[in-house]
């Protein structure tokens, strides 16, 4: 080949070269554009459902703000985990308005698919759900009536009682059931939680799963890689309290920060229970992990649902609906 020739080729291989770059980066850059769009529609409602209710917070009575901001961060969190499934996972149309609309639980995975045969539920399973809400209901509207006015404390913490077996005992088991019985995996929420027989498996295992489920795949799981396992159980306890204390404390205009001890002690008691010395007295396990998982949970709870929310959110709720 001539010079020439040869000039002409390199010439036609560095403008071949050039627009093969400039066709690689319009269409990287347009990837992460795209990517990062279809994050920020994920993240979106959580960014903004809660800060509306909170600019509502001087409008509203107190009961009423704390229902709507939990249902706000209820329902970004439950956006979120949909948001990460949909396209993950082929599901008709239907089972992604039923996890929105009519399952309160957050495993999104789970709910969606139908590769997994689902069995029916026993009876003794939908009596048992049954007995649960209505021993709420009995607690909530007739035993909270029955004890003196002169105790509003513990009028409040048996409403608040009654109100648990309602809802995350009874309700929403109820709730499992039904779905579990067309063939749908909805997990339940509570997975008999006094049966564990350790701190870590009462909070990672039985108690309120739809939030283990979130937090595992949102906090755990990345923080496990940099951090380690513990410290990474122990920012789930952290970022649990923080969202106990928005929904407790901010509508009850006091005990901030309470809440959030309360699960910065859980935290503190799983580590406790997996270290040697834990080990070594059988915290983790048997009668004596169960004891030292009752001491944690029972002992500090009310800085969990300290008396500012007590008298202030959770009394002019049971009297709004009668319960008083």
């Amino acid at each position: 080949m001539s010079g020439h020739g040869r000039r002409l080729a390199r010439n036609f291989e560095d403008s071949h070269s050039s627009r093969g770059n400039i066709w690689y980066k319009i269409n990287v850059d347009a990837t992460d554009k795209f990517s990062t769009a279809y994050e920020i529609g994920g993240w979106l409602p959580i960014s903004v459902l809660p800060l509306a209710a909170v600019a509502c917070r001087n409008l509203l009575p107190p009961w009423v703000f704390m229902w709507i901001l939990a249902f706000a961060i209820f329902l970004g969190l439950k956006w979120l985990t949909w948001w990460h499934a949909r396209l993950r996972i082929a599901h008709p149309a239907w089972r992604s308005a039923a996890y929105l609309l009519a399952w309160p639980g957050m495993d999104a995975d789970a709910f969606l698919s139908a590769s997994q045969p689902v069995p029916s539920p026993a009876p003794a399973i939908w009596l048992w759900a049954i007995f649960e809400t209505s021993s709420g209901a009995i607690l909530l509207w007739v035993v909270a009536r029955s004890i003196p006015a002169g105790q509003p404390l513990l009028r409040g913490w048996m409403g608040m009682l009654g109100l648990i077996l309602i809802l995350h005992f009874g309700s929403f088991q109820i709730i499992a059931l039904l779905w579990q019985s067309i063939g749908v995996r909805a997990e339940p929420i509570m997975s008999a939680p006094l049966r564990s027989t350790s701190l870590a498996e009462f909070w990672g295992r039985r108690w309120n799963l739809g939030f283990r489920q979130l937090a595992h795949g949102l906090i755990f799981r990345p923080l496990s890689r940099r951090f380690g396992p513990g410290a990474a159980g122990f920012f789930v306890f952290v970022a649990s309290g923080l969202i106990h204390d928005l929904v407790i404390s901010l509508p009850a205009r006091g005990g901030y920060g309470l809440p959030t001890l309360y699960f910065l002690l859980q935290g503190a008691g799983v580590a406790a229970e997996r270290s040697r010395f834990g080990a070594r007295l059988g915290l983790g396990h048997g009668v004596s992990g169960w004891c030292f998982m009752m001491v944690f949970l029972v002992v500090p709870v009310f800085f969990l649902f300290h008396p500012w929310f007590v008298m202030r959110v959770i009394l002019p709720f049971m009297r709004a609906i009668h319960a008083l």
